[in-house]
Parts: structure tokens; C-alpha cells; sequence
């Protein structure tokens, strides 16, 4: 079992290092598409599905509470995986393909910044949130694994992790959003 968790850590730890060569300009870049879009007062709207739904909320949460200042002002910020009610309701109704397309209709203005997480870069809703938010003219940062799917291509910027393991993507993902809400924050401290 030893053995096992040292592989694990191992295996993670080979995955930030090839970080280090293929990501560092792709998430400067959508740290500066998120403090461009805040600064022209818009906000950061987040989705994904399963694990990736649960990296939105917690990422948003960092914005709208703290990472290390709670004397700092609220960063606006609102993870689209979170309504329940509204999130049941419209699957059932009319499909889950479009849950989080809707809600860019109804919540996306110019100047927000959507950003779409998807571990394989081929989740329907997602990649249909980001062609929505396209539409409204809003930034569009995604977070991906593998090749990057259908949604390499289609945001203003992807942070493609270079694995085909979910795991190591999923846990590379939510380093990078604490370094996103962390960049981010640093530029609105009073």
C-alpha cells in the first residue's frame, strides 16, 4: 500500500512538473482575463459537472469570501453548478445539454468571465456555456485534461493539463484555480 501512495504522489508530482513547461503562460494569461473583466465590472462565472462542478463552487467561493484577506471586498463571483432547483427543473424539462447555456442567457453580460471546467474538454453543457457565452461577448477561460477536446478551440484561452489520467487532471485543476483566485486577489487588495 506504501508503494501505491508514493507511485500516486509521484505520478502528480511528474504532471507539475511538465506543468512548469506547458502551463505557466496559459494561466498568467487567464489571470489577466479575469482582472480585465473585474476591472470593467463584470464577474466570474464558473461550471463543470461531477468533481469538476464541486472545483466551480469552491473556486467561486475563494472569490466572494477570502484566500488570505477578509478585510478585502467581495470579488463577484458565482459557480452556475449551484442551483438546485433550477439546475433539476430545466434537465428535466428540456435537457441537460443546456443547464448552464441558460443561465449564461440570463446571468452573462459583456465583460463577465465565464470559465468552463471539463476534465476530457467534450462536456456537452460545458462546451455549449462556452459557445453561449462566446455569443454575449463574454471572456471564456477553460480548464482542461487530455487533448483539450472540442473545447481547446473554442475559449479565449485553455489550460490544457498535460495527462490523460482524470485524477491527476482533476487535482492539477484545482491547483490552478487557487493560483488563478489567488493572482486574482492579490490585484484587488486594498
Amino acid at each position: 500500500m506504501k508503494e501505491k501512495i508514493k507511485s500516486q504522489i509521484k505520478d502528480s508530482i511528474i504532471i507539475k512538473n511538465k506543468m512548469l513547461e506547458s502551463c505557466i503562460e496559459d494561466i498568467k494569461v487567464a489571470a489577466e482575463i479575469m482582472i480585465k473583466s473585474l476591472k470593467n465590472n463584470g464577474k466570474i462565472l464558473w461550471c463543470g459537472n461531477g468533481g469538476s462542478a464541486a472545483d466551480a463552487q469552491h473556486l467561486s467561493t475563494e472569490l466572494m469570501g477570502s484566500m488570505s484577506n477578509y478585510d478585502r471586498k467581495p470579488i463577484p463571483s458565482i459557480a452556475l453548478t449551484t442551483d438546485s432547483s433550477f439546475i433539476t427543473a430545466w434537465s428535466n424539462d428540456t435537457g441537460f445539454e443546456s443547464v448552464f447555456s441558460r443561465q449564461i442567457q440570463g446571468l452573462g453580460n459583456k465583460n463577465d468571465t465565464l470559465i468552463g471546467i471539463s476534465t476530457s474538454g467534450n462536456s456537452e453543457n460545458v462546451i455549449a456555456a462556452i459557445k453561449q457565452a462566446k455569443y454575449k461577448n463574454l471572456f471564456t477561460v477553460t480548464l482542461t485534461g487530455k487533448t483539450g477536446g472540442i473545447l481547446k478551440d473554442l475559449s479565449d484561452i485553455t489550460i490544457n493539463i498535460p495527462s490523460e489520467n482524470t485524477q491527476r487532471v482533476q487535482e492539477a485543476h484545482i491547483m490552478v484555480g487557487q493560483i488563478l483566485c489567488d493572482l486574482v486577489e492579490d490585484e484587488f487588495l486594498d
